[in-house]
């Protein structure tokens, strides 16, 4: 059976040098800790807001690491030095755009600056990337949002097999694919 590895990226210039905590990175592996029942292993970055080594990084988790999902935070609203979506689209094979659609959609029952998020989603082999919002109310919000068809688009890009927590998030997967998983 396939070793789960899921990525956590905080991209920050204030918490990667220590001016404050990051609270970001530990809320996404919350959100997954409860959201999953597969046994799982995190890890986690703190970097810099810069497209190099953000690029860097998601490379290193899903291609070395062998990451199947990998959620990033912070770096994505239209300020000069936030650059995790053009990070990310650099090194996706294919680009997802319903996710984005789908948080911004769900922020915007909340605050009406979701309309300045820039996050973005893709796929880069078999792994999936997803960037979500700085603060942790709002990954949870997004994380619920999407994480239903996450599981069925790691099983599109061939990554493992994962299991939701119904209590948390529902999973969806066409009755075909719940066939091929169960046999």
């Amino acid at each position: 059976m396939q070793k789960i590895k899921i990525g956590f990226i905080t991209v920050s210039d204030r918490a990667s040098s220590g001016v404050y905590e990051d609270l970001g990175g530990p809320a996404m592996q919350q959100w997954i800790k409860a959201a999953l029942v597969n046994e799982w292993q995190p890890v986690a970055k703190l970097i810099a807001d810069e497209q190099t080594i953000i690029e860097h990084t998601l490379i290193d988790l899903i291609d070395n690491q062998g990451c199947c999902l990998v959620l990033t935070t912070g770096g994505t609203g239209p300020s000069k030095r936030d650059v995790t979506p053009e990070a990310t689209i650099a090194v996706c094979d294919k680009v997802l755009d319903g996710f984005a659609e789908q948080m911004r959609a769900v922020s915007l029952k909340y605050v009406p600056t979701a309309i300045l998020s820039r996050q973005v989603a893709g796929t880069r082999g078999s792994g999936l990337i997803i960037n979500l919002p700085g603060k942790p109310s709002a990954i949870s919000e997004c994380l619920e949002a999407v994480f239903p068809a996450v599981p069925y688009c790691i099983d599109l890009i061939e990554g493992p097999f994962l299991e939701t927590d119904k209590q948390i998030v529902k999973a969806f997967r066409p009755k075909h694919a719940k066939q091929k998983a169960n046999e």
